[in-house]
This record gives C-alpha cells, structure tokens and sequence, in this order.
C-alpha cells in the first residue's frame, strides 16, 4: 500500500517518540507540583489532648502546608485522636493559659498562616472540653478496636521482642472501652494482676451449659452463711454479670475474696490444673447435702483400674481408682521424641510394662516374686473429658524446670471407644469445647482459653477482658511445635504458646444441654438479676457523677493556727462558683473559725506562691467553665483567701505578677519580713517604685530595689525606664527596698553596705544549739573557762553573780565588753614588753595573770586573783564535766564524760585566749537584742600560739591558709555570728540550756566552735559538735576546715564536753562480748586511741574508764581487745600489737572487749581462736560455747581438742562450721539435719569451711548419739517456742521454705497464716 498526502501511515518511531514526550511532560507537571509543595512553608503543630475522655491524654504531632484551612486542621485532629469533629474545642498553648483564651472556629476556611500559626516553629495547641462537655468518641473507633480484637489471638508480643519468660503484655484500654461491651456479645475478666489462670478456667465453666444450668439451680440461704464467703453465691453473681452486663469486661475480686484470698494472691500465679481441682474440691465441700452435692463428679468423673497380671500363673491383683482429669505425657522420660498426637498419648497411657529382673512382684498365688504385667485400663470416661497435656517437666541434666514445646495435634472429634477395656453400646465420640492455652515458659507466663459457643458453634478467644473470634485455623495454632534445643536455659528465654487443659464434651443428644433462657431462670437467678442491674445501674450513674466532677488540690491558710492547709476539692462541674466555696469552707473545717462570707476562691500556683486571679462577679459561674472542663490533672491550683471582716478583697487580675517586697534597714542592719504587691510586667521601674511608695511611704527618689532573681543573685534595678518584664520579673518575685540618703548610694552595688546586708541575709541560717548538762555548784569551778561574756551554760545563775555597785544585773553584752577591753590593754603590755619577756613565762600565766573574771565579781569588790582562781580548780573532777556522744547503734550510750577527758578538761586552762580581741555587740538583722561576734581575728595575748585543728581523718587545708584561729583567711569577711537564750525543749533535761543562733553558713566549723566558746564556758578544743537528724541520731562534726554550708535552717546541735580529737587519734567505740548471753554485743563507752599506741596502753587507758563509767572491775591479764565485724567476733589483738602499723584503724572504729576466765592464752598470731558448742541430739539442746585454741589449722588438732574438752571417744566427733552472724543461732529442728556435719577436708581454711580468723563458730556432737523422736503434737509445739526464740534474738525462721506457695481456697472465707498449716 502506497500512502497518499491525506492518510499517510505514521512510523512505529514517531509513535515511540511521541509517547515517550507525553510522559516527560506529565512527569515534569508533576515535579513542578512537588517543587511548589516543597517550597510552600510547614505548619508544626503539637496538640495535647487535657480532657478527661480517655484514660491517657494523648499529644499528636501533625505537619502542614501553611495554606491549609483551620477546618482541615480539625478533621485531622479528629481522626487522629478518635474524637467526633465539633465536639471539641482547640485553643492555643504557647505559653498562655489556655482557659484565658478562645477556642479556635472548627468552620473557618481561613488558613493556618492567617490565624496567626507560625511557620517553622513548634505552635501548641490544647485540645479541651466543649461547653464544659467532653469530647465524643468516635464510633468507627470502637468498631475498629473490635476488629482489631477479632483478629487478636493468643498474646500481644513485645516490640521488637523475641520471647521472655513473661511475653504477654495485656492490651492497653481506654476508661471508655471498657464500659462497651464486645461486639461478641461475651462480657471479659479483669486480670487483678497475675490472675489469667483463674479467668481461663471462670470463663470454661461458665461457656459449659450443664455446669451453669446446675449452679443456677442452687439456691443461696443468706440465714445460714455468708454471702462474702460463698463461693458458689458467688459464681452465681458472676455468671449473671458474664450473661448480663453491659461491660467489656467485669472484675473477679468479689470472687477471689470467697476462696478467702487476700491481695497477695492475686500476684500468685499458679497451674490451671491445679486450680481445676482445688475449686471443685471446695464446690464439693460447700454442696454437701444439697442437690448439687454429686455435681463435679457426675460431669467430670471416671473411672479405671489400676492391675497387676502374673505372668507364670496369671492372677491379676487390681484395685478401682477415679479421676478427674488425664495426664498426659508430652515426651516420654528419656526419649528425645515426643508423642505426635493425644491418641498416641492416651495409648501410651494404657501401655502396660513389665515388672522384671529386680522389679519383680510378689505373687500372692505363686508365693514368690514373679514377672508381671502392670497397666491402666479406663473402666468409664466422664461426660465432660478433662486431658492435661504435661508441657512442665524436670531437666535432670541442668536440674531446672522446663516447659517442653514439642507439637501434639488434638482432634476436633475424639473417639474414646478404642481406649476403654469394657464394651459399651453407646457412642464414646466427644467434641472438643474449650482449650486452655499457656504462653511462655516454665518460669513464667500467661493463660487464655479458646472456647466453642454451643449456642452458635462459633470459637471465642477469651484473653483476660478481650473477647473475640476465631477460627479452627487458629485453633491448630496451639498444638505448639519444637524450636531446638530443649535445654533449660532454651525453654527459659524462648517464649511459645501452645494448648495445655483440653476439656471435651460427650456428643450424646438425649444429654447435651442449652443454656437456661431467661424465662427458664430460677426465681432466686430472676431476682439476683435484678439486683445486679440495679447495682450496675448505680454503678453508671456514679460513675457518671464522677466523670463530671472537677477534682483539683485546695489551699487555704488556716486564721487560727497560721499553717498552710491542704486538701482536695471535689466539686460537680455544674456546681457555681458560690456553692464551690461552700463546699471548700466545710472541707478545710472553718465553721468555727471564721464566717463563711470571709472566704473566696482564687486561682493559685503552689509552686510559684502566686495567686494568679480572683473571680470577680463570677459568683455564678458553673465550676466546668471557670477550671477549663472537667481534668485528670489541672495545672493550677485553688486558694480558700481568707480576710478579716472589716477588710476588702483584693482584686486578682490575669497577667499581674505578685513581688514579695523586705525593707533594709541599714543602720538596724535589719531585713523586715516580706508584704506582698502586685505589679504588671509592663511596668517600669520607675513606676514600680511609686507602687512601692503609696505602700510603705518610702520616699520613690532615694529608694533602691534589689531583685533576687534566684539564690543569692542579687541584681540592682538602676534603669528607670526598664521594664519589669526586660529586668527578669516572672510569675512570683523577691525585691528589697531600701530608701535611706547615706553615702552608701554613690558606692557601687557590690562594695555598697546594701550589698553586704544582703549577701549576709542570703547566707545566714538559724540554729538550735544544745547546750551540755551544767552539774550543781560547778559554776565556780568552771570560771576559768568563762570567756570574756561567756555563759557556762547556766547563764541565768552566772548573770545573778554578776552585779554592780547598784546590785543592777550585768548584761551579756558588758561582759562581754568589758573582758575585751581588759584583753586589749594586756596585749597592749605585751607588745611593749616583749622584748624583755620571760621566757620562762608559763603560758597561763601570760595570758590570765592581769584578767579579772567578771563572772567572780560580788558587790563591787576587787576582782579575784587569777592564781586564786586556780587554786579552786581540782586535778580531776570528772563528776563535774558530764559529756555524751551518741553512738550510730541503737544502743543506749553512757552520758559520762571518759576519764581521758575529764583529765584535759580539769588540766591547764589557757592553750588559747577566751575571747575575741575586737569583738563588738551588733543588733541582728531582724532587730533582735543579743549577743554577737562579728571579728575572726584572736586577741594579741594569743600570737604566736597556733592551735591545732587536725582530725584522725584528713588534715585539709595547709597551715599558710589559716590565721592563728585555724581560720580561713578568705574567710573573714563572711563571719557573721549572733546567739540569744532560747527557751528549753520539754524533756530536754534540768539543766540544759538552749541557743537560738543566726550565723553565715560560709564560715568553718573550726570558727563556729571559736565563737560558741563564751556560751559553753570551755575552748573549742574541749568540746564536741554533734549534728541532729530528722530520727534524733546524732553524728560528730569533725573535718573543722569545711563549712556550714550542708547546714539548713532550724537544724538542731548538741554540744558535748569532751576532748576534740588531735591528728593520729581515732574514737573508739568499745562493746563487750558476752558469748553465752541472749545479747553477746553490749555498748560499754567511748575511748580515744592514738596512732603508734599498743594495744596494752590502749587497755591501761580503758581499765579507769571502765571502772568510772561502767562499773566494770578488770585486771590487764584479764580482758582482751578483738576486731568487731558487725556482730561477729574476730582477730584477737595481742599486747604488743601496734595501732596503723599491725592493727588498721579507722574513724568511728568499734572493737569488742572479752572478760576472760583465765590467763590470756592467745600469745602468737599464728594461734587460732574458735568457738565451740555441743549438741545433743538425743535432748535437743545445745551447751553454752568453750574458747578453744588451736596451735594450727589441722582438722585433727580440732577433733582431739573436742574429744579432750567433751570426753567424746575421738573416732565419734562430728563438727560442723555455724551459718550466719554470730552467735550462728539456729532452731533446734535443722541443726541435726541442715548443718554440713563431718567435712571431708584436713584443715581448717579450705572449702568448705574456710576458717582463717579467729571467733569461726564450730558445732560438734557425738555420732552415736540417736535423735530424739518427736510426735507431731510434740514437733509443732518445738517449733512455736523456737519460732518465737529466734524471732525475739533477731534471726530468720526457716522451716522448710517453699519456692512456690500452694494454691489453697479457704472454705471459712479466710486464710489462716500459722507456720504449722504449712
């Protein structure tokens, strides 16, 4: 064919070229599309969701074209969260509160960009209640989570999780899914916590039409029992609520709470099985003389025969047994097979075996032993077949449970006729209804049941409160199947889920029963109905209530007793704002306090102090609408304010902030305390200062603000025309205000005075100082110690010595004054004599020989000589220096001070001068007329003698950083130190005084004991500082270089007399070991060792104190030192022993002290120390322990010292190493059997005995000796008295302990906890 110019055929390549340019062009159109897309901006926007609709509030993310339109964004966030559009509000949430703003339109057609969203930033919205209403949820999401569940089989497994030993994780619900029932029409359980085992075999009984029919025919008489303890009562509660409620699923505690279980059980999980046969023993026990009292074995039990045949002459000895269920076994023992199948099972079930070689039988007949024949035959199977497949078995191998997972298929249809050994007419082919499912491992794991419905025919999966269908496929899917290795660790790291109770029914017409129809119901079942739906109804309309009432935190300061109250208000949405503050006015409990028309609520933050607004003209308001809807949690809080009656409310107003204003004073050196103003952020400072004024009227053109913007940030406003808001204001703030016309103005803030107050005022903190306990008539014996305008802790009786010429009484602060100035007039003398000083001065002299004690001053006479002084000053006196230093132990300590105390105390008084050189008083900041030391610089009378500071733990801190006070020299500036009399505590003791002490937390220990010394009447280094705790113990302050800054305010302290450690000394806390006492450990005192003593000093210096404070008589050669590990007894420390070069030693270190009977006989280490105790087993008692010392660690030497201190004939002791702490006590039913008796080992320091110290407890008895025999009466009896024994000496009680507690229903409804049930 020719083509013509009108029809021309078109070459097969232009075709190609052309389509090929179609598609570029389309592809490009579509790029440039993208293009366009990508270059439009994005919308974030974050939206939380705040209302109360579901259980947890949901916060979805969504990222848009800026040019959507609002109405899309609503759509969007309806499908997201699940909620029906316009039923809910979004309003904005950056940063504002969201109730203070409106609600976006959900109709708008504006664009996200137009309604003022902002591209490429994160924009927050808050999802809340509409109307005060709560949101819809939408009913395509329900219908979706049913689907979802219809699909749902078996376990949900972990993300990202292989398998576990507890792989079910239960399904998250929401409150309101919970309350629809499932499209199934079947109501769930609520799993209590590990309870799936019970809900399984619940839900199978309940689905078997003959075992429901005949629990609702029994009928409950309330006359005769209990309905909380009735089980079948409550079976039947729950059966009406599984067939009636309109819940998804319905709680089982009611229940549990009938087999008298508590709410541990319910963290208990057991073996269906096992369960399966406990509760029809307690059903059987409950019906007993009832109609239904042969119920459980008439569905569930048969019969077969247990036989022997002989082979030789063929008698046959056999005997009738019944069960209730089958076992079968998954793998026979020592197969590496499993069985394939339950008939193969059931076979191998009847199987019999053959009794040969040493497992011959008896012949009755043949009068000998005989091969036989020994098996099972089923003489009837039950109408209701009950097999348990036995997946747990024992690894012998790695001696661990395992679940064994091998594949065992079950026929829909069982044919039972080829197992049974009798003829029977009737059909034996049962139908299978219910499989009972375990998923996971011998360790662990989870319960669920899949169960036909005779009603539809229909297979349920009922997994906790999931109910939903399934097939025959997923059926299959638990026969289970082989994955590997069946080692222990394999079963017990990889999850499976296969069937374990299969439960048929016998498919016989003329039996087979359908479930009661209402109509058909018992009048009792018709009126429990009844009941249940009233309650379920009440249920709702509570729960209704609840779901609309605002529960938020309520505050209120209480008129009367001015401490900050808090409680919760509970109040209906709909409530107003008037009725509200009714309701909050009973709850805090003011009828008597103040009249109702005082009190309002305001919107308040705990957390700032603030009160954000009032609710002027609001009185009307429902309470949904003024809190922003009905929440879980809300973001504020509520204040009950409280005015007087002659007093207007303040109004509150949205956007003002609250300053909590102090006025300085800095000629007082003064800080009030705080009033309260509100302000705008938008003010300046100019105009905050004219608030300030009208309020205190302080005058605006002098007056300084200071804000704290957080602690100890002090920031000056000095910028009239700066904002509140640029200066670093916020919800609640702190501003002092000082308005004075001193020269302090045209110094810089930080070198001004107004700086220093304040830095002070932020580190100054109020201490409760505990003075220690003054003995009588000690006053003038403690002058010396006085320091000038000290206190030796009686300050009243001192100042009552303290008169003038009028009798007019002395203050602290002349005292004071006057000593200093007698201080600075000596150390005048002492620089102009110091050229020509006699060195061989004595130092007390130096510094005492020209002070006049005012404290010995009567009636204007002379002052007292110094060396008369002296002389009224004994040696020793230690009556009159009481000290106590509590232990870390619970053990009550000795309150009298130690004689190496009580020596220093009463030695020579003046290694350091007793006061501050140029101390002055200064008023307290808060304006409180007390004593004060201000200076750290010691008196020129002390120069040159430098006091040590060092402790036994670490001397930190080089001599150059410290001035002659042991003072930090950067430290001066900070020392602030004020103290005035407090009034004693009730149980504080006669005697004792209290201080009330404001000091600057930055000064040292060292400093703050320098500047107590006035008020204790002894120098620092005489006393100690004890920090109490919260539980009243007490610890020592020690490291004197570090500061107060871990102190806080109103911490109390106890000052104690006694020595302050120097460098290389340790406290030592003594106990005595008394072996054969109910307490072996008893505290005796504190004492002081140093490093390089012996051991032999050490006791020198312990037999006085002993003597003095315990009352303990003991000669050198009769007491011994040993290590203390807890409460066991140790190494033995030799006379000679060194502390820190053979002993380690150690700050608070403990240490026993052994009375002994006889001579030391410890005299090398390489002798070794045991404890030994007889036991007599034909008496059940044991002897009290013998000290033996071995010269080597040899078995033998060990035995024959036991043969030589017992007469038991060498080659029949026993021994064996004690358990636990000491003394190793033990009942007296385990020694015999639970002890490792009679070690195969030649010495004494290998496995398993390893005793390589000494004080090892050793037990040793006589091998022929018999144990005695107990009855049972007579056992049980022991093991209260020695239940109650170790109970009260503190040690375990373990009789036969149970790894896994039995599953036990109580039939008197509760459970009985005697250790002898068990």
């Amino acid at each position: 064919m020719v083509p013509g110019e009108e029809n021309q055929l078109v070459p097969k390549e232009d075709v190609f070229w052309r389509c090929r340019q179609s598609i570029f062009d389309e592809m490009k159109k579509k790029f440039a599309q993208i293009e366009n897309a990508a270059e439009e901006p994005r919308v974030l926007c974050i939206i939380q969701d705040t209302t109360n609709s579901k259980t947890v509030n949901e916060r979805i993310t969504l990222n848009l074209p800026a040019s959507t339109p609002l109405r899309k964004l609503f759509e969007d966030v309806a499908n997201k969260v699940g909620y029906v559009n316009g039923t809910f509000d979004l309003v904005w949430g950056n940063g504002i509160n969201a109730t203070d703003m409106p609600p976006l339109d959900h109709t708008s057609e504006k664009s996200l960009l137009d309604t003022n969203f902002e591209p490429g930033k994160k924009n927050f919205l808050h999802l809340t209640d509409k109307d005060g209403e709560q949101p819809q949820i939408a009913e395509d999401t329900i219908a979706a989570d049913d689907s979802v569940q219809d699909r749902f089989i078996g376990p949900l497994p972990r993300e990202g999780s292989v398998g576990s030993t507890n792989d079910y994780v239960g399904q998250s619900y929401s409150y309101s899914s919970i309350l629809n029932k499932s499209e199934t029409g079947y109501v769930g359980l609520v799993n209590q916590a590990m309870t799936c085992y019970l809900n399984s075999l619940l839900q199978t009984l309940f689905m078997t039409p003959e075992f429901r029919n005949a629990l609702y025919k029994w009928e409950f008489e309330e006359s005769e029992e209990d309905p909380v303890t009735s089980i079948p009562y409550q079976l039947q509660r729950l059966f009406v609520l599984l067939q009636t409620s309109k819940k998804r699923a319905i709680e089982t505690t009611d229940v549990t709470r009938s087999f008298g279980w508590d709410s541990s059980e319910a963290w208990q999980q057991h073996d269906v099985q096992e369960l399966c046969r406990v509760m029809f023993d307690a059903l059987e026990q409950k019906w007993k003389q009832t109609e239904q009292a042969d119920l459980i074995n008439e569905l569930y039990q048969g019969k077969l025969k247990d036989y022997v045949r002989c082979l030789e002459c063929g008698y046959e000895g056999w005997r009738i047994d019944t069960y209730l269920d089958i076992p079968l076994v998954i793998r026979p023992y020592g197969a590496s097979q499993a069985f394939a199948s339950v008939e193969e099972a059931l076979q191998a079930f009847i199987q019999p075996e053959i009794l040969d070689g040493p497992n011959q039988y008896f012949c009755e007949q043949c009068k000998k032993k005989c091969d036989a024949r020994k098996g099972l035959r089923f003489l009837h199977f039950p109408y209701l077949l009950t097999l348990q497949l036995k997946r747990f078995d024992f690894d012998y191998t790695t001696m661990h449970r395992i679940k064994l997972n091998d594949r065992m298929t079950f026929p829909e249809e069982l044919d039972m006729s080829t197992f049974i050994d009798v003829e029977d007419e009737n059909s034996l082919l049962y139908e299978l209804f219910s499989v009972m499912v375990h998923s996971g491992s011998a360790a662990g794991g989870h319960y669920y049941a899949c169960i036909k419905s005779f009603s539809d025919e229909q297979w349920y999966s009922f997994n906790d409160q999931h109910v939903s269908r399934i097939t025959q496929e997923d059926i299959k899917k638990t026969h289970g199947g082989s994955s590997g290795s069946r080692g222990y660790y394999s079963s017990a790291f990889a999850s499976s889920t296969n069937a374990y109770m299969l439960i048929y029914r016998l498919k016989d017409p003329s039996r087979n029963a359908k479930f009661l129809e209402v109509k058909d119901y018992p009048e009792h079942i018709k009126n429990l109905v009844r009941k249940e739906k009233e309650l379920e109804e009440q249920e709702k309309k509570q729960r209704e209530i609840e779901r609309n009432t605002c529960k938020i935190k309520l505050f209120c300061m209480h008129p009367v007793k001015q401490v900050m109250m808090e409680n919760k208000l509970e109040v209906h949405k709909d409530k107003t704002l008037k009725e509200a503050v009714e309701i909050a006015y009973k709850v805090m409990d003011l009828e008597e306090a103040i009249p109702l028309d005082c009190c309002r609520l305001v919107k308040y933050d705990e957390f700032h102090d603030y009160l954000e607004r009032s609710y002027e003209g609001e009185e009307d308001t429902p309470m949904g609408l003024l809190l922003g809807g009905v929440k879980s949690t809300y973001m504020f809080d509520l204040l009950l304010e409280i005015k007087k009656p002659d007093q207007v409310f303040q109004s509150y107003k949205p956007g003002e902030v609250m300053v909590k204003v102090h006025v300085v004073d800095i000629k007082a050196e003064s800080v009030a305390p705080p009033f309260s103003v509100r302000a705008y952020l938008n003010q300046t400072v100019a105009e905050f200062k004219q608030l300030i004024s009208k309020t205190i009227q302080l005058p605006a053109e002098t007056m300084r603000i200071v804000l704290e913007r957080c602690y100890n940030d002090l920031r000056l406003l000095n910028v009239p025309s700066k904002t509140l808001k640029a200066e670093g204001f916020f919800r609640s703030n702190k501003v002092f205000v000082e308005s004075s016309e001193s020269l302090d103005h045209q110094m810089a803030f930080t070198d001004s005075h107004l700086w220093k107050l304040l830095d002070r005022h932020a580190n100054t903190i109020r201490l409760f100082v505990l003075l220690p306990e003054q003995s009588p008539g000690s006053h003038s014996k403690r002058t010396v110690y006085q320091k000038a305008g000290g206190d030796s802790g009686n300050m009243d009786d001192a100042c009552e010595r303290v008169k003038g010429p009028l009798g007019s009484l002395k203050s602290v602060e002349a005292i004071l004054e006057e000593s200093t100035e007698k201080l600075k007039s000596l150390s005048l003398r002492q620089q102009q004599d110091g050229d020509n000083g006699d060195s061989s001065k004595s130092t007390e002299t130096s510094d005492f020989e020209n002070i006049e004690s005012p404290l010995n001053e009567r009636d204007s006479s002379g002052s007292v000589d110094t060396r008369e002084l002296e002389q009224q000053i004994p040696t020793s006196d230690p009556e009159n220096f009481q000290s106590e230093e509590r232990s870390d132990s619970d053990v009550n300590n000795d309150r009298s001070t130690s004689s190496v105390d009580s020596d220093i105390l009463s030695s020579s008084h003046s290694s350091d001068t007793l006061c501050n050189a140029d101390s002055a008083p200064i008023p307290l900041a808060n304006g409180l007329d007390s004593h004060s030391i201000t200076s750290s610089r010691r008196s020129k009378a002390n120069e040159g003698k430098k006091e040590t500071w060092d402790t036994a733990e670490e001397d930190s801190g080089t001599d150059s950083e410290y001035d002659e006070s042991g003072k930090s020299r950067g430290e001066t500036q900070y020392i602030y130190f004020k103290a005035e009399s407090y009034p004693a505590d009730e149980g504080s003791g006669e005697g004792h005084k209290w201080l009330m002490v404001h000091v600057d937390k930055r000064i040292t220990l060292a400093t703050f004991k320098q500047q107590l010394e006035p008020f204790v009447g002894a120098l620092s280094s005489h006393f100690k500082v004890f920090r109490v705790y919260a539980s009243n113990q007490e610890f020592e302050s020690i490291r004197l270089n570090e500061t107060l800054s871990s102190f806080s305010d109103d911490n109390k302290i106890t000052i104690r007399l006694g020595r302050a450690l120097k460098k290389g000394e340790y406290r030592v806390k003594v106990y005595q070991l008394l072996v054969n006492e109910q307490e072996p450990c008893r505290f005796l005192l504190d004492a002081v060792f140093a490093k390089g003593m012996t051991v032999r000093q050490s006791k020198e210096e312990l037999i006085p104190q002993l003597r003095e404070q315990c009352g303990l008589e003991v000669s050198i050669d009769r007491f011994r030192l040993r290590k203390k590990t807890w409460k066991n007894p140790g190494t033995v420390f030799l006379d000679y022993h060194v502390y820190e070069e053979d002993i380690n030693i150690s700050s608070n270190w403990e240490v026993f002290l052994e009375v002994l009977d006889e001579v030391e006989r410890m005299k090398s280490m390489s002798q070794l120390a045991v404890l030994a105790r007889r036991w007599r087993p034909t008496e059940l008692i044991l002897d009290p322990f013998q000290e033996i010392v071995l010269e080597s660690s040899s078995v033998d030497e060990l035995r024959e010292k036991l043969c030589e201190i017992s007469g038991i004939p060498l080659e029949d002791v026993e021994f064996a190493k004690g358990r636990g702490t000491f003394p190793c006590d033990m009942s007296v039913l385990e020694i015999h059997q639970d002890l490792d008796w009679n070690p195969k080992v030649s010495t004494l320091n290998v496995w398993p005995l390893y005793i390589c110290d000494d004080g090892a407890v050793i037990f040793y008895r006589d091998k022929t000796e018999e144990l005695l025999e107990l009855t049972d009466e007579q056992r049980n009896e022991l093991m209260k008295k020695e239940s109650s024994r170790l109970q009260k000496t503190g040690h375990r009680v373990t009789y036969s302990p149970r790894k896994e507690k039995a599953l036990k229903i109580y039939l008197d409804g509760s459970s009985n906890k005697d250790l002898t049930q068990d």
